[in-house]
């Protein structure tokens, strides 16, 4: 038989699953059930006493964990905030106040798909809250942050180079060659170009910073507009080539993406010279 004990703790269970700002929901079924005869008789509650004691005990059990929870809540949200802002600050520092493009890639170490770039110019006004490295964020969060960086973006531009072009010219040549491409496409002249990494010699106003894409507003934003356009592609070339669980791995050298090529061979999207360890011969499609 259900005692108040227990009928506390499933009280505060239900204030947790429905939220720290509706537990005043949890009163309504609790009313409901305090006027139930029957519900009084089956869990073994005193109608005029015990239910009426335990309403009232609900304010020292539960009311202090949701106001300590959502101080907890409060001070995560305000980190978060600073985290943000302190990116925007470091890159008016480092860029300064002019039109500072933030580049960063994608897919450098894939065996299959392209070699990505995203270069992205902000405002300094509205922030992007939420801005981090790509490979921090789920892939729902990267979606919104894109859709919201192509909103609030003074320019994007992409570029893409293609797996024969990095096995005929090597990865540094190509990746030189895509950030070039990328910031030409934002279509302005910049004051700064932030890079991602180290030292890139793409343009006479580059400056580079590791571990830019977590630090640098704009990077950041680069790196996530880069990873979901690659994405979205290696989904597309996916349904042409089933096989290789591009839609999953997205053409990294995962298990089923290796095994796949051993038993099915390379295809025009692979990079044959990052294919050498685990494959012999030439395409076979």
């Amino acid at each position: 038989r259900l005692r108040v004990a227990h009928l506390e703790v499933l009280y505060a269970l239900a204030v947790v699953r429905v939220g720290a700002d509706r537990w005043d929901e949890v009163d309504q079924p609790l009313g409901l059930l305090a006027r139930d005869d029957r519900a009084h008789k089956h869990f073994g509650i005193d109608r005029h006493e015990d239910f009426a004691g335990f309403i009232d005990r609900r304010q020292r059990i539960v009311l202090p964990f949701l106001a300590a929870r959502a101080e907890r809540r409060h001070e995560k949200e305000a980190a978060e905030r600073e985290r943000v802002e302190q990116m925007y600050a470091l890159q008016e520092e480092l860029g300064g106040p002019g039109l500072v493009i933030g580049v960063d890639e994608v897919g450098r170490g894939a065996i299959a798909g392209p070699l990505t770039v995203g270069a992205v110019i902000l405002p300094a006004d509205p922030k992007i809250w939420g801005l981090n490295d790509s490979k921090q964020l789920t892939p729902e969060k990267r979606e919104v942050l894109a859709a919201e960086i192509a909103d609030v973006a003074i320019a994007i531009g992409m570029a893409h180079i293609p797996p024969e072009t990095i096995d005929a010219l090597g990865m540094s040549a190509c990746l030189r060659r895509a950030m070039a491409e990328a910031i030409a496409s934002c279509g302005v002249e910049p004051d700064c170009v932030l890079i991602d990494g180290n030292p890139v010699h793409v343009h006479p106003k580059e400056k580079t910073l590791v571990k830019g894409d977590a630090r640098i507003a704009a990077i950041a934003a680069a790196s996530i507009v880069a990873k979901v356009t690659r994405d979205h592609l290696m989904c597309e070339l996916a349904e042409e080539y089933p096989a290789y669980g591009w839609d999953a791995c997205k053409g990294y050298g995962s298990k089923e993406h290796i095994d796949a090529i051993r038993k099915y061979g390379l295809t025009p999207y692979h990079r044959a010279s990052f294919c050498s360890n685990f494959v012999e011969g030439t395409r076979l499609f």
